[in-house]
């Protein structure tokens, strides 16, 4: 159930079939979407509210909890002068979400960042494949399982 203040957020209002949590800290608002309704939520944001800049994609893994991933968007209307924080929770067994290329195509790099850190497969993205760590790199580095004892990298041609 929101509270009645995100309720009358204009954002929120404007979002409401696809709001299903928020909250707002420090005067930022954060909203949460399905990871189903992802691109529709973003679409209507970048046509209708004039939100036409992705600042970043981020990730959250919050191991062992599940949902164990939030996928965070922060998005920017220039015109308007307003910031928004997105977010939708994906369970750990295998983290996918629909790619918001089609909407900003700055989010290619961001979603093949979070791909190689995290392992969250953006769905139809032109070219997921790892953009920070080399390939045969066993493993995604800002898991929080991931091991930090050693090195975990292993060439596949050996």
């Amino acid at each position: 159930m929101l509270p009645e203040e995100i309720k009358a957020e204009p954002l929120v209002q404007a979002l409401n079939q696809f709001v299903i949590g928020g909250h707002k800290q420090h005067g930022d608002l954060t909203v949460e979407v399905s990871a189903a309704n992802i691109v529709p939520a973003l679409r209507l944001l970048h046509d209708k509210e004039q939100f036409n800049r992705l600042s970043t994609i981020t990730a959250i893994d919050r191991y062992p909890a599940e949902p164990r991933f939030e996928v965070v968007y922060q998005i920017q209307s220039m015109d308007r002068n307003l910031r928004l924080r997105v977010k939708a929770r994906l369970h750990g067994d295998n983290p996918k979400i629909d790619t918001v290329t089609g909407i900003w195509k700055g989010a290619n790099w961001y979603e093949r960042e979070t791909f190689d850190l995290f392992g969250i497969v953006f769905q139809n993205h032109p070219n997921l494949i790892r953009l920070l760590m080399p390939e045969g790199y066993d493993g995604h580095p800002l898991r929080r399982d991931f091991p930090t004892h050693g090195n975990k990298y292993s060439y596949q041609n050996e």
